[in-house]
């Protein structure tokens, strides 16, 4: 799963200039932080804003009437042996539907729930048996999203109901059921979220932050019921961990709102992390065949090509070589490249919402702060820094500086550079698809 990494001894980083802080350096071990096997056809896609979860999947109805509210994510429940209301909105053509309105998914799964807690009624997370019914219920997840049209690089969330922090055997339980649920996730391509109990389950977690036993999830998403939506100074969290888009907060419990006179029974929530990725469906409007090509420019090679009119399916944007009036080109879902100028998007210019921009994310390890440089190498300005755990979102990768065992060097979503030594992607001496190259 993860790559094994030396141990950085800090004399030794400050005489190569490395581009680390001098903290804390943490063992080189698979876990906390295990690498992430994307597919060709994968994103990641990331909320920031109001959202709210109801126990059933409103109607398109309802969701369309709900443009009025100040939301635009919903929380819904995609699987699980605890999922307490029936499903029947929730279908493929829904999630097409709403996400094509320009609403973002955050897929939930409420399976076995700790002995020390849930409802009597809830099968249980069986301490014998724990790694294996996390895995188990990984793979029922992402067959169940699969089935209703999301796709690797989704970030799917496991609930985990409150529970008594003072039965270890219990405890150690549930943190082994989400160790085994983050690894076979991370193993299949998605993204692991954990939804807790603030005050119990995220304290437990969070405990075992840096922990080499445990496989470090990439968010987390606690309930709270404050009516704060703030995503820091989290009692028991420090503000490093889970710091870099990677937080969501249920602040407000059941109750009703209306908007547009529809009513919906709903906890509110505020996000900034990864959520569900989908296809979107475009049309070809060149009059010629159009090339579909295995990176962003016309100097990359040819893979197909589809007829004027054709469909094509969309998973996200990013840039590349100018073509006519734009130089956003589109990622289908076999990984391949077409400019967005012969796309039936709603820009010919620019991006076009609502499909996200192209990238990658990975936790960082190895230290506990790694400098982001303004190039790719470390005589470039410190233009900030991501701490241990953080998700390094990988939108290209290039060739710099030496730094121990490699030079790709990684660009983030917001523009900075980081060694992708201590980026945990499937390698750490030469590129790691499916990223393209900057």
């Amino acid at each position: 799963m993860g790559r094994l990494r030396k141990v950085v001894r800090i004399g030794a980083v400050a005489a190569a200039s490395l581009a680390i802080s001098m903290a804390t350096v943490l063992p080189a071990v698979a876990n906390p932080a295990t690498s992430i096997a994307y597919p060709n056809g994968s994103t990641n896609t990331r909320y920031v804003g109001k959202a709210f979860d109801a126990c059933t999947a409103p109607s398109l109805a309802t969701i369309q009437k709900w443009s009025a509210s100040p939301y635009r994510a919903l929380g819904v429940y995609v699987g699980g042996n605890s999922r307490t209301c029936t499903q029947p909105n929730l279908t493929a053509a829904w999630v097409t539907a709403v996400t094509k309105m320009g609403w973002r998914l955050i897929p939930i799964y409420k399976g076995a729930q700790p002995t020390c807690g849930g409802r009597v009624t809830d099968p249980k997370i069986i301490p014998s048996t724990a790694a294996a019914q996390g895995k188990a219920s990984a793979d029922d997840m992402i067959g169940k999203a699969n089935a209703l049209g999301m796709v690797a690089g989704s970030g799917f969330y496991l609930d985990i109901e409150a529970y008594s922090r003072t039965d270890a055997t219990c405890r150690t339980a549930v943190l082994t059921f989400e160790s085994a649920w983050t690894k076979q996730l991370h193993a299949r391509g998605y993204l692991s979220g954990l939804y807790l109990n603030l005050l119990n389950g995220a304290a437990d977690t969070a405990a075992v932050y840096n922990s080499t036993t445990y496989a470090r999830p990439d968010a987390i998403w606690v309930a709270r019921y404050d009516l704060s939506t703030s995503l820091t100074n989290w009692t028991g969290i420090p503000n490093s961990y889970w710091a870099v888009h990677q937080r969501a907060k249920q602040y407000r419990g059941s109750h009703d709102e209306t908007y547009g006179g529809a009513t919906l029974n709903i906890d509110n929530d505020y996000f900034d992390a990864p959520v569900a990725t989908v296809r979107y469906s475009y049309k070809v409007t060149s009059t010629v065949p159009l090339n579909a090509r295995t990176g962003p420019s016309t100097t990359y090679p040819v893979v197909r090509q589809y007829s004027s009119g054709s469909s094509l399916s969309v998973l996200c944007q990013t840039t590349g070589q100018t073509i006519s009036t734009t130089s956003v080109w589109d990622r289908l879902s076999d990984g391949s490249y077409v400019s967005d100028y012969y796309v039936s998007t709603p820009s010919s210019t620019g991006f076009s919402a609502p499909l996200p921009r192209c990238n990658y994310g990975y936790q960082i390890s190895g230290a506990s702060s790694v400098n982001l440089r303004s190039g790719p190498g470390t005589t470039y300005p410190i233009v900030g820094t991501i701490p241990e755990g953080g998700l390094a979102a990988v939108t290209c990768q290039k060739s710099g500086a030496l730094v121990l065992t490699t030079r790709i060097w990684d660009r983030l979503d917001n523009g900075k550079w980081v060694s992708d030594y201590y980026v945990v992607n499937p390698s750490n001496t030469t590129y790691s698809g499916p990223a393209q190259r900057c």
